[in-house]
């Protein structure tokens, strides 16, 4: 692996040739006319494309190196398929572990790092080769640690990206929930935990605005894995759109609490009746990390007799009796579980 290229990025030289090889692989080496082997991101992407071919899914633009689709099942919904390799990088975890830090605690720094990392078929936006190049990602640990956010920090994630996706409305993915995620990382670690209680939300979404205000200002944003890498770097943000993003901000930071009014399901949860909006973002969020866990698990096992997946698909059966009851309760006839799940995960 050869890391000389932009900051958590890559480019996979072959060492040896192995006793089996995946066509996909075989299919995506090159010669890099100098003699030595490297693995193209582009043709592996190309190549896992074509494998991923389901009738009942219709493929539609890549987004970097994800290939998402829509599949048309009794429901209508999209899925995105991230090819990825299994990458080996103990020092830049190291590194990232030896930071000081408030949080997380050693305990959930030490599984972070044992989850290791992968590699996705992307290169840098702005490299003449990132046809040849790969990013570095982290996200079985990034998930452990957004699971170890408290409630606070929880929420403050959920309203700045609401607040990205209703109120700033980037078209091109100029600022995305990625950014927001790696401003909550930060938040978190740089802070004592004492300070994220249930009355400071308000503070801490004041403050994650400010950090999402400096980023389009500056167009800096440092990863939280590895911090060299601008995740600002690249975006395409036009002067015209930044002007209007940081003018927006500057309004909601000055509104105070009135800026969750900005957010059209808020205000209907709070005209209506909060009680079931907060109902449904609690099992919601429950039945997604459940499906995170259950995919990590698979991969992990694939065996459908695992005590894990047993329990995961029995709380998943548990939450969506426990919807069908309600809505029984308020007088609703649908009595279809599977319908019921699918309508959750939406």
């Amino acid at each position: 692996m050869d890391t000389r290229v932009y900051p958590g990025h890559c480019r996979l030289l072959q060492e040896r040739r192995a006793h089996t090889r995946f066509k996909q692989i075989l299919n995506s080496l090159c010669d890099n006319g100098y003699g030595a082997v490297l693995l193209s991101s582009r043709l592996f992407l190309d190549e896992c494309s074509a494998s991923f071919t389901n009738p009942d899914v219709a493929d539609l633009e890549r987004a970097g190196p994800s290939i998402p689709g829509t599949f048309k099942g009794k429901l209508v919904f999209h899925v995105d398929r991230v090819p990825a390799l299994r990458c080996h990088c103990p020092s830049i975890l190291q590194r990232w572990a030896a930071r000081t830090r408030h949080w997380p605690s050693p305990v959930i720094v030490q599984k972070v790092v044992s989850l290791g990392a992968y590699l996705t078929p992307v290169g840098f936006k702005g490299s003449d080769y990132k046809h040849m190049e790969w990013r570095m990602c982290f996200n079985t640990g990034e998930t452990e640690l957004v699971n170890n956010l408290n409630s606070t920090q929880t929420q403050v994630y959920v309203m700045l990206k609401m607040i990205v996706k209703d109120v700033l409305k980037p078209c091109k993915k100029e600022v995305t929930s990625y950014v927001i995620k790696n401003i909550v990382l930060w938040q978190a670690e740089n802070n004592p935990q004492h300070n994220f209680y249930k009355r400071s939300f308000l503070y801490w979404l004041h403050d994650g605005l400010r950090d999402l205000k400096t980023a389009i200002v500056t167009q800096q944003l440092s990863y939280y894995m590895i911090p060299e890498r601008n995740l600002m770097a690249a975006s395409g943000l036009q002067e015209k759109q930044q002007s209007k993003w940081v003018a927006d901000i500057t309004d909601m930071m000055d509104e105070g609490p009135r800026v969750i009014l900005r957010l059209q399901r808020i205000r209907q949860a709070v005209i209506a009746s909060p009680e079931p909006m907060l109902f449904f973002s609690k099992i919601r969020m429950e039945i997604e990390m459940l499906g995170l866990e259950a995919l990590h698990r698979i991969g992990q096992c694939n065996d459908e007799h695992d005590v894990i997946l047993q329990e995961i698909t029995r709380r998943q059966d548990e939450i969506t009796m426990e919807v069908a009851q309600r809505m029984r309760i308020d007088g609703c006839a649908v009595n279809d579980l599977e319908d019921i799940f699918l309508r959750i995960v939406m």
